[in-house]
């Protein structure tokens, strides 16, 4: 599936700026009425390492109204969290009513690096497929909207980036061995990833694949998917 996305989509700068502009404007009008109307908004980040995440997560939030929103970065579990099962964290930090909340990584790790990496056994993540569906099911319910992203890049394009990080002073430590350890088991990530994609992309909370080689096409597609999206839950 992955394999086959088109890489090559780009935007000129002036494009790109005058497009954003108009989408970030028009999220802002809807993060009021999320509010007014007690709507909760989810958008879930995942991706390759040094797709661009963190670029769309500011540009999502740049005119937002920062009462009403919160960005939370999941990495490996840690102290209590260890003691619960896997989504007992993010049940913590789901958006409540009228909120929007922003995800730079997920409930999905445990279908992608955990998976990956063996940190759990084979039934469990099989199983994880099932439960991250209804866990998403019961935000549904509640009345959330959900926009889930996948950032995808070349092999090639994350190699350029990261040569690009590692002699930069301000955005070196970024990148670390772990980083260069997931590139090592690409094939193995992409092949979680489709299967991540086929599996829980559904009705109430459906993947979008982000075509994110060049970054302004990346940051326009996303910001104009979640105005569309909440604008069809409310209008």
């Amino acid at each position: 599936m992955l394999e086959k996305v088109d890489l090559q989509q780009k935007l000129a700068q002036a494009e790109y700026k005058e497009q954003l502009a108009k989408a970030q404007i028009q999220l802002r009008e809807l993060q009021f009425m999320l509010f007014q109307q007690r709507i909760p908004l989810l958008c879930v980040l995942e991706g390759w390492d040094a797709a661009g995440k963190g670029g769309v997560i500011q540009r999502l939030t740049e005119h937002l109204d920062p009462r009403g929103f919160t960005v939370s970065a999941f990495a490996a579990p840690r102290g209590e969290e260890k003691t619960h099962q896997y989504l007992w964290r993010f049940w913590k930090a789901l958006p409540r009513a009228g909120h929007v909340g922003i995800w730079d990584r997920s409930h999905y790790g445990r279908v992608l690096v955990e998976r990956v990496e063996g940190f759990c056994a084979e039934d469990e993540w099989r199983r994880a497929f099932r439960e991250i569906n209804e866990f998403e099911m019961h935000q549904n319910s509640f009345g959330m909207v959900i926009c889930k992203f996948w950032f995808h890049i070349s092999k090639e394009e994350q190699l350029r980036r990261f040569k690009k990080r590692e002699v930069d002073p301000y955005r070196s430590y970024k990148l670390t061995e772990e980083d260069w350890r997931n590139r090592a088991k690409w094939q193995n990530y992409l092949a979680a990833a489709d299967e991540m994609l086929l599996h829980t992309s559904t009705a109430y909370a459906p993947w979008t694949v982000v075509e994110a080689e060049d970054k302004y096409f990346a940051r326009v597609k996303v910001v104009r998917k979640v105005v569309e999206t909440v604008r069809e839950r409310l209008l």
